[in-house]
């Protein structure tokens, strides 16, 4: 099997992807703009041949580079790339070449334009949004007056938020009808109340998942671009049985097969009229092709597996090769800080304080820094309770010393502060619970000692010892010397 993979250098931890298809026996080629020198030494080790292009932009350079391969290893049975500027020329060098594992130039209407994937979630019983497509002045004034401000304007062939104005008054329409770019074909939709969630899968060629997970964006990706924002979003620990249901459906109206798919949905925040009520779904976009940025590592983090050679077990044979029934599942967060704003801390104090949960930390290339921002945290959260904690401010939380099994007690205490009324005390190896006497397993007394005088922790220490640690022979004094121990570190 050969396999083509378009700018393997970006991101550039994709080369555990083409490593992977090594690994399962594919010939791995890639194509990039890049100089050879310039790649990671992983991902040149990950692919059997590169060939570089002067600029992927250039159809016709790609083509030749695209024939140059096909004559030296045979036909190409894959060509794919991560990124949703290049899904229409990779339709066009499937077509071209009867690469017929994804999808082809006709169907990229269906998959690129948001105006025609409303009618395949109509197809799945989704609603959308409401719109209209921009020609004239008056057809637009017509549409708000049916749906009210504020509207929302993007390119109906658009990628990520660029682009994409929030126009709250008339004066806004008139200044958007004065500046836009007449070469491109907008849509107007009505303004949703909702917060995005996404479903993200492998699927394999019965269009059937292999793997499943989610993101949730606390803000617009509109809205971080437009106002030099930060960042956030972050991994869903369990995918909602909701969301997990609708994302088939929508799998199904496109009839995806053999792909990695990144489908973006609204959940509601509030009732609204003409759309559903609080928490209902609404189909956004579909992205035919993996979620950008770091996700793919974040879904690892999150759920305790390898998405890479998940996705690469489904291009070479159709299925998974490794099971995860069992595997730990986790918050995984994004956050990314947009230089030139003031933060309560500096970045030192960030990792002195949470550098035990950090997984990745580093610039964010200029490509996506738009939507990113331009210093990047990811770490991972493996409790429910700050986000239950948020939404209910009269929870209170009794913590065991016990049950956290990647991160640091110290990191814990820290996150939820004043919200701990009671302790229960033992000691641990970090990979299950042990309840052995404080000092004899990894916990930090000190780091803990200190967090929970920070937050003016004033409540109970509750032994909670495995009667068989030390024959059950602890004493009373054995307990108090341990607390003055612990209390005085």
């Amino acid at each position: 099997m050969n396999f083509i993979f378009l700018s393997p250098n970006f991101p550039k931890t994709y080369h555990h992807f083409t490593a992977c298809l090594k690994d399962n026996g594919v010939t791995t080629l890639g194509i990039g703009d890049a100089p050879y020198d310039e790649l990671s030494q992983e991902c040149r080790d990950s692919l059997v041949e590169y060939y570089k292009v002067s600029s992927l932009e250039n159809y016709d350079e790609v083509f030749r580079a695209v024939a140059f391969l096909t004559y030296k290893h045979g036909k190409i049975d894959w060509l794919e790339s991560n990124n949703e500027y290049w899904l229409e020329k990779d339709a066009a060098l499937r077509t071209a070449f009867n690469i017929t594992t994804g999808f082809q130039a006709s169907d990229m209407d269906a998959v690129k334009y948001k105006s025609k994937m409303k009618a395949y979630y109509a197809k799945a019983g989704i609603k959308t949004a409401r719109y209209h497509l921009v020609y004239d002045y008056q057809g637009c004034k017509d549409f708000i007056a049916e749906v009210g401000y504020p509207v929302i304007v993007k390119p109906d062939n658009g990628v990520g938020a660029s682009s994409t104005y929030k126009l709250k008054t008339d004066a806004d329409v008139d200044y958007f009808f004065a500046t836009k770019d007449n070469s491109v074909l907008y849509i107007m939709e009505e303004f949703v109340n909702g917060t995005v969630h996404t479903y993200d899968a492998v699927i394999d060629a019965n269009g059937q998942p292999l793997f499943e997970t989610g993101n949730v964006t606390m803000d617009s990706i509109m809205d971080t671009v437009n106002t030099n924002g930060n960042s956030c979003y972050y991994i869903e620990k369990n995918l909602p049985d909701a969301m997990r249901e609708v994302g088939r459906k929508t799998v199904e109206a496109f009839g995806v097969k053999s792909r990695f798919v990144h489908l973006e949905f609204f959940v509601l925040n509030d009732d609204q009229p003409a759309l559903g009520k609080k928490g209902d779904i609404l189909g956004l976009e579909v992205n035919m092709r993996p979620s950008g940025g770091w996700s793919a590592d974040m879904f690892n983090f999150a759920n305790s597996c390898d998405v890479y050679k998940i996705w690469a077990d489904m291009v070479a044979f159709n299925t998974r090769t490794v099971k995860d029934e069992g595997a730990e599942h986790f918050f995984c967060c994004y956050c990314g800080r947009r230089d030139g704003k003031n933060f309560v801390m500096d970045h030192d104090a960030i990792m002195a304080k949470y550098g035990s949960r950090m997984k990745m930390v580093q610039r964010v290339p200029k490509a996506l820094s738009g939507a990113m921002a331009d210093m990047m945290y990811l770490c991972n959260c493996s409790s429910e309770v700050l986000y239950m904690l948020e939404r209910n401010p009269d929870l209170r939380v009794c913590f065991d010393t016990n049950h956290l099994l990647k991160e640091a007690n110290e990191d814990f205490v820290s996150a939820i502060g004043n919200k701990i009324i009671t302790l229960h005390v033992s000691d641990y190896d970090f990979i299950d619970e042990k309840h052995v006497f404080p000092g004899d397993g990894l916990i930090d007394w000190k780091s803990l000692q200190a967090e929970l005088e920070k937050v003016d922790y004033n409540g109970p220490f509750m032994y909670e010892l495995n009667p068989k640690d030390k024959d059950g022979r602890r004493t009373l004094e054995d307990l108090k010397a341990n607390h003055m121990h612990i209390m005085n570190l």
